[in-house]
């Protein structure tokens, strides 16, 4: 997510005449195998600070979130599963995110995207973060002091930036956990054939996409596992901003996504989406306006330099992906430092699901 925002704009300007996307529609020559491998989880080591990732935004002048936007208040109760941990206060003047609005022109007849939420899922109200490296339990227990409460991690997937985790276990998720904290499984795939950033361009989707996604949405699930994520769990799939109004590239990327959402929600986990908002995540409105089944379950969509809010966000229809299933990334890049330890991170606000530990 800090990976390629800033070349988005450039990305999507490449090809404004191209018949925007709809529906799905099968590469020529049919699907067939074509597995990808995941980077194997690093091991648990003592204390690193993260680097930024290259090819981001290097915004850190931008400012803490501002008055009006969502509210944080405390976080909803979970239908069963683990307990929340406390979220940051509400912030004044803020908007309730929760009321219900008007359908915008275009938005009544769209179905629901994803399928309801698994038994027992978890649901976190308030600020996170995201950093390229997990940092060690003694830097997440020192950021206690700061307004975050949940936390984003690469744990697997083969176009991480960050495959080296040198803090990242099953240890590591139960020791932060119980101190408080949200996790966020973040899975960084298989990237569109159309993605903008250079560093991405060498993990493309290939000619069989359903195939590619239902190994990597498997795979997505076995590495969670690993860690001790439980089923019910969201589990975030992390597609870096792409060309999305040229049609075979859209229609290639949506047919990935979605095997990737069928094989994820087939072992009990929820599929999250995280992109662009401008890119991935229009994409993924257009895709549920045209009736298109398998689409992700929550949206995490990336807009920096405005005041976070979680709704009135202009590439998502109104009342899609509501309520509980919204992220805004608000911040990228930017330095903050909380007990002693400075990370380079993501800011986020959040009413999404989280993941469930024992």
């Amino acid at each position: 997510m800090i990976i390629g925002l800033a070349l988005a704009l450039a990305a999507l300007s490449l090809d404004m005449t191209a018949v925007p996307p709809g529906a799905s529609a099968a590469p020529a020559g049919g699907d067939a195998p074509d597995a990808s491998t995941a980077p194997t989880p690093g091991g648990d080591a003592s204390d690193t600070s993260a680097a930024p990732t290259p090819g981001g935004d290097a915004s850190g002048s931008l400012a803490a979130p501002t008055p009006g936007g969502d509210a944080q208040g405390t976080t909803a109760a979970p239908t069963g599963g683990d307990a929340q941990g406390t979220s940051a206060a509400p912030t004044p003047g803020a908007d309730a995110p929760d009321a219900s609005a008007a359908p915008t022109r275009g938005d009544a007849p769209a179905p629901e995207p994803g399928a309801a939420a698994p038994a027992g899922t978890s649901v976190f109200r308030g600020y996170a973060f995201d950093t390229c490296v997990a940092p060690s339990a003694d830097t997440m227990r020192r950021w206690k002091s700061s307004k975050y409460r949940a936390i984003g991690v690469y744990y697997a997937g083969r176009g991480r930036a960050c495959k080296n985790q040198p803090n990242l276990s099953r240890s590591w998720m139960r020791a932060v956990h119980a101190n408080g904290w949200r996790v966020l499984p973040v899975y960084v795939g298989s990237q569109s054939p159309c993605v903008g950033a250079k560093n991405k361009k060498g993990v493309p989707i290939g000619r069989y996409p359903r195939t590619q996604g239902k190994n990597e949405g498997r795979d997505a699930v076995t590495r969670a596992k690993a860690y001790g994520i439980q089923a019910g769990s969201a589990l975030y799939l992390d597609m870096e901003a792409y060309s999305y109004k040229k049609a075979a590239c859209a229609r290639t990327t949506l047919s990935f996504v979605q095997a990737w959402n069928r094989a994820v929600r087939a072992s009990g986990y929820l599929p999250g989406f995280y992109s662009s908002a401008d890119s991935g995540v229009r994409h993924m409105d257009m895709a549920r306006r045209a009736g298109e089944k398998d689409l992700p379950s929550v949206m995490w969509f990336a807009r920096w330099r405005i005041p976070p809010r979680l709704y009135g966000e202009p590439a998502l229809g109104e009342n899609a992906w509501r309520p509980a299933r919204r992220i805004h990334q608000y911040a990228g890049n930017v330095k903050e430092r909380h007990g002693g330890r400075t990370l380079v991170i993501d800011r986020n606000l959040m009413h999404a699901p989280v993941a469930r530990f024992r």
